[in-house]
């Protein structure tokens, strides 16, 4: 079990199991979702996302809503539209470092002057299935 939660502390979650998988996406759509230069995310299936608080959700594409707190505004992460997943962003959980990315993607979208010298596998858009 690993928590989180936004600044204010408003909107708190737990997850009950291991993510789907953790990736830094480079995409420009959470470039500006997430106001700076990446999305550094969980993937984890929807039931074993518990959030208690008052999110905010846009629907950013056909495919993805941004929740958000509504007290603060911190970015919590990207909903499937499709109610499957969400990703979770790192950063907000309560231990940093409880997850490590393993590749980035959509890098054909990277800020340029953003170097990856991380050694992880980098992919132009999704990595192959």
């Amino acid at each position: 079990m690993h928590e989180g939660g936004c600044l204010c502390g408003a909107v708190r979650f737990k997850v009950s199991r291991p993510p789907l998988n953790v990736r830094i996406c480079h995409c420009r759509l959470c470039q500006k979702a997430m106001a700076a230069p990446f999305f550094a995310r969980a993937l984890f299936e929807i039931d074993a996302i518990e959030i208690a608080g008052s999110i905010e959700r846009f629907a950013s594409s056909a495919h993805l809503h941004r929740a958000f707190c509504r007290t603060c505004g911190t970015r919590i992460g990207a909903f499937r539209s499709n109610g499957t997943a969400a990703g979770l962003a790192l950063a907000l959980f309560d231990d940093r470092n409880a997850f490590a990315p393993t590749e980035h993607i959509w890098t054909s979208e990277k800020i340029g002057w953003l170097a990856i010298a991380d050694g992880l596998p980098q992919y132009p858009e999704m990595p192959p299935a």
